[in-house]
């Protein structure tokens, strides 16, 4: 590899190159699907490849490809100087990166079982026990039960003296149960709509016991086709963390991306209404209960890593500190523009792609002094939410509305009855204002998303979110009368 790199590098210097550098990736990807018994889908999937990136005249320049051969390299670092050199002819602002120590040396997610050494018969046996037992209830229509992983190998070298060689391995799994009765459709998925990820090995699925869980997720899907319309109103809610992870995702984590404050994402994912204004005026995101920090160093996470694709050393960025906006996602590129030092945020999807501005793991910490189970006892009246069934949110990420597969009513501290089609809406600092309880670290949960979208051409990022639970007072449930 360091052979490749440095032919790279140089054939990139003597083309033009005012900086440099290279990504040689290696993909492995494997799935897994069953519907109501039967095997659905298997598939696996390879690739390799490399992508250099060029500064030219204060512009980028990107090429790639996926021979990884000395001249193929020649060719496509020339190919890079030269985009850059014709994009610096239409520049609108001078690319300035800050300075960061050469990056070097390994990273690799620790694993305590590979999952790419296990069998697939074994694999395929353990969802199809899941999937039996979530069958097996009655008035059950359909289950689904899904596994996947991912595993990545990645060289970076620059010409400041970069050269770090890491390995990722990301895996996954669901259970779902879906209930049909005439017109009516009911879902509970475990362990969240989606599935639960970490940057792990196969113990991960293994700790989530799916078959133990199926059955009950099966009963409250038939449950939910008898239950009443969950009320609309103002109420108290309190979100598991099954839907918590994703209402930080939406409403914390992609605004505060530095890009989009800076409207380079605004043509595909839209801006942000946390401008630098807000920075500099110490807005008030949450209340005092609420510190969201941006963390590429948290275990378990799919946004852990050793250095971002920049070669910028892994960092706890803090977002949100009690209740009060005072950072971003950023990049070498974009944080000079605001005086401060990259926050190591930039990752690309494989070997073909730039790198951008994407979530790590951005996590609410904690508070000491309740668990869930005693913010859900300390609550009088109000509604307990779990499980994402869909979402949506404006594109300068402020007014949203999410619906959740169930809502647990609560009365006097108890968890009760179920209602189905739950929906809640509100505008992000208002909602944020209001929360008034977070869980402790005793429910505390790495939890996250594989699917994250962001870019021109597409990239599809892996994004990991530790959360405990929150209680948020006078909610907007519903959205009318039924």
């Amino acid at each position: 590899m360091r052979d490749l790199t440095d032919r790279a590098l140089g054939t990139a210097s003597v083309r033009g190159a005012g900086y440099a550098d290279i990504r040689i990736v290696r993909r492995l990807d494997e799935s897994i699907a069953i519907k109501t018994g039967r095997v659905e889908g298997v598939a696996s999937g390879e690739s390799e490849g490399f992508g250099v990136r060029v500064l030219v005249d204060g512009a980028w320049g990107f090429a790639s490809s996926s021979r990884l051969e000395p001249a193929e390299i020649d060719r496509v670092a020339g190919d890079a100087v030269r985009i850059a050199r014709a994009s610096a002819t239409a520049l609108r602002r001078r690319v300035e990166l800050d300075d960061r120590p050469p990056a070097r040396g390994s990273y690799e997610t620790p694993v305590d079982e590979d999952p790419f050494a296990l069998s697939l018969e074994t694999k395929i046996a353990s969802l199809l026990e899941a999937d039996k037992s979530a069958a097996s209830v009655r008035g059950v229509g359909y289950t689904e039960s899904t596994y996947a992983a991912q595993r990545e190998w990645k060289t970076f070298a620059a010409t400041d003296g970069s050269f770090t060689e890491q390995t990722f391995t990301h895996v996954g799994s669901a259970i779902e149960a879906n209930a049909i009765k005439g017109d009516e459709h009911q879902r509970r998925s475990y362990p969240d709509a989606g599935g639960a990820w970490n940057a792990a090995g196969y113990e991960f699925i293994r700790g989530l016991d799916l078959a133990e869980r199926a059955g009950s997720i099966a009963e409250e899907s038939v449950a939910l086709l008898s239950a009443p319309q969950c009320p609309s109103g103002q109420f108290t809610i309190i979100l598991d963390p099954s839907q918590l992870y994703l209402q930080i995702h939406e409403s914390c984590g992609h605004p505060s991306e530095l890009d989009r404050v800076f409207g380079t994402e605004a043509s595909y994912a839209g801006t942000s209404f946390l401008t630098t204004d807000k920075l500099d005026e110490a807005f008030r995101y949450g209340s005092d209960l609420v510190t969201i920090v941006a963390d590429a160093t948290a275990p378990g996470g799919m946004g852990t890593f050793g250095w971002d694709d920049e070669g910028v050393a892994a960092q706890a960025v803090p977002l949100v500190q009690d209740g009060i906006f005072i950072g971003y996602l950023s990049s070498r590129e974009t944080a000079p523009r605001i005086g401060r030092r990259s926050g190591g945020a930039m990752r690309a999807d494989g070997w073909n792609r730039i790198p951008l501005i994407r979530m790590t793991n951005i996590n609410l910490l904690p508070r000491p002094g309740m668990s869930l189970a005693e913010i859900v006892a300390d609550t009088d009246e109000g509604l307990y939410l779990a499980s994402n069934r869909s979402w949506s949110i404006d594109d300068r990420r402020l007014n949203f509305q999410f619906a959740t597969e169930v809502a647990y009513e609560i009365k006097a501290g108890q968890k009760g009855r179920l209602f189905k089609n739950p929906t809640y809406t509100g505008i992000t600092y208002d909602f944020w204002r209001s929360c008034d309880a977070v869980g402790d670290e005793s429910s505390y949960r790495m939890l996250g998303t594989p699917n994250c979208g962001k870019g021109e051409p597409g990239q599809i990022g892996h994004i990991g979110h530790g959360v405990s639970g929150a209680r948020f007072r006078n909610v907007r449930v519903g959205v009318g009368d039924w």
